[in-house]
């Protein structure tokens, strides 16, 4: 059977790594920078495609530069809430009916709103998108499965008193303190936002995650956040191996309990491994995808943006996904960030059926895995249902397509 891309769309699937900052409408950008007074390189589609948001970028450093721009329009309430419902509009257009959207809070507290109001301006947007799918007669009837969608915030491996206003208020409250001391204290102070928001108002803030530079800011000084979410029943994933050695995503794992890992790019490559106490690196490749493999820890594979951020991944047939894939790990597609990447779960699902000519039920495992490992904000019995309808639906789809006539 030929697996088309109109075929893919219309499938139910998932989002497990999503930014929020990354994914902005771009005409969305343009008017608030200019209600907002933000100056951007270009007030056009075209022009910002073509400076900003593009196909290719030559670094890790210049996609990254990408996001100063949506997160200066970002420290508005109501600018945060049409942002987040956009989104969710966006993947519903697409056969999205799960997605779990990430942010770090503390870039846009400080100013006109504290951390509770952020999580909750985020949450306004996208719970407004899930009434209105979920309004719909076919939703309601049982005949196609529901919109659900799950919130994660993420802490910063590192940041500096220049990075938010919010930043900058714990440097000067803690201006005796090591940085790396400092970075642990603002994702304690946010992990206990999570928690109150889940506890107290009903927010679904379903896990906790760490993002930024991996090289030189361990995963060591954010363990008392990561404790303090387990402890009240937060889920945990991880941005580990994307820009640093297999050595970072066990780490996350052994001392952060990370339920799931973003990217994972370098799990497959001893070459990666910078820590001198390893002597046989392939041992310890081969003894990580298998520790990764009993416990079924699911990467969220991200193709696009790895292909733009890695200088090393000249095509796309040669990503890891491949030997994920080959060793049975459980893994979902992901966006990253629709915008910065110009991409859709429907193109990072179509890429790889190309690239790895995946089979139809290889791509309805991958879909599996999404729904499966996702954070369902629900309980488990509600999950399970969940992901049958989903997978039912998957089948009916399939069976009333043309390409299988």
């Amino acid at each position: 059977m030929k697996i088309t891309r109109e075929l893919i769309e219309k499938l139910p699937k998932t989002d497990l790594h999503l930014h929020l900052g990354g994914s902005i409408r771009i005409e969305t950008l343009i008017e608030l920078a200019k209600k907002d007074g933000v100056e951007l390189p270009s007030y056009t589609v075209q022009g910002l495609k073509e400076t900003l948001f593009k196909d290719n970028y030559k670094s890790l450093e210049e996609y990254l530069e990408c996001f100063k721009y949506p997160g200066a329009v970002m420290q508005k309430y109501d600018n945060l809430t049409r942002i987040a419902y956009e989104l969710a509009i966006d993947n519903q257009n697409e056969g999205v009916r799960y997605i779990e959207v990430r942010y770090a809070p503390q870039r846009y507290a400080g100013g006109e709103m504290n951390l509770s109001d952020v999580i909750e301006a985020v949450n306004n947007g996208l719970n407004r998108a899930k009434g209105e799918f979920n309004s719909r007669e076919s939703i309601v009837s049982g005949e196609e499965p529901r919109f659900e969608y799950g919130i994660i915030v993420c802490a910063m491996r590192c940041f500096n008193k220049h990075s938010s206003r919010y930043f900058s208020d714990i440097f000067s409250v803690h201006s005796n303190s090591q940085p790396g001391r400092i970075f642990g204290l603002a994702s304690v102070e946010l992990a206990g936002a999570a928690v109150k928001a889940w506890k107290e108002t009903g927010i679904p803030v379903v896990a906790i995650d760490i993002a930024g530079p991996e090289k030189g800011f361990p995963p060591i000084h954010h363990r008392e956040a990561y404790m303090l979410a387990q402890r009240n029943f937060l889920n945990k994933t991880v941005h580990a191996g994307e820009a640093y050695g297999p050595e970072s995503i066990f780490q996350a794992i052994t001392e952060l309990g990370a339920d799931r890992i973003g990217h994972g790019t370098s799990l497959f490559n001893p070459a990666a491994i910078s820590d001198p106490a390893i002597t046989d690196r392939q041992r310890y490749v081969n003894d990580l995808v298998q520790f990764i493999a009993d416990r079924r820890i699911t990467i969220e594979v991200c193709l696009t943006s790895n292909m733009q951020t890695d200088p090393q991944l000249l095509r796309l047939e040669d990503h890891p996904f491949r030997m994920m894939m080959d060793n049975k790990l459980s893994c979902t597609l992901c966006t990253d960030n629709r915008t910065v990447s110009n991409t859709t779960v429907t193109d990072e699902v179509y890429k790889a059926v190309q690239a790895f000519d995946l089979s139809l039920k290889q791509v309805k495992n991958l879909m599996v895995y999404g729904f499966k490992r996702s954070f369902f904000p629900h309980t488990y019995r509600e999950k399970r249902a969940y992901v049958r309808q989903c997978m039912d639906y998957f089948e009916k789809v399939i069976a009333g397509s043309a390409e299988c006539r």
